[in-house]
């Protein structure tokens, strides 16, 4: 995921990456030039399109959708270090094992 954001967005920084059973959080800092809504199309695409190549059980199916239709977005203020910790322990919290963050 990161090369795909890097070729095509080299000023995008991806703070951190977790990956979830059926969904991933991804804490990034986006300059105001780009429309968030591109980038996510875009990332979308770049990263199901590569999957496919990747694994042949993707190819699989048809033109079955790789991502969900939609996303969240939430702008970082004052609550960044807590949207960091919320990330970084995401899969503790969906396992039971992170009571606060």
């Amino acid at each position: 995921m990161l090369g795909v954001i890097s070729d095509r967005y080299e000023d995008v920084i991806v703070e951190k990456i977790e990956v979830m059973d059926d969904h991933v959080h991804i804490l990034i800092t986006i300059p105001p030039k780009y429309a968030i809504s591109d980038f996510v199309k875009n990332l979308k695409a770049d990263t199901s399109r590569i999957m496919r190549k990747k694994f042949d059980f993707l190819k699989r199916g048809g033109r079955e959708a790789m991502w969900s239709v939609g996303f969240f977005i939430s702008s970082v203020g004052l609550n960044e270090t807590m949207i960091k910790n919320y990330v970084r322990h995401q899969w503790e919290q969906d396992e039971g094992q992170l009571v606060e963050l």
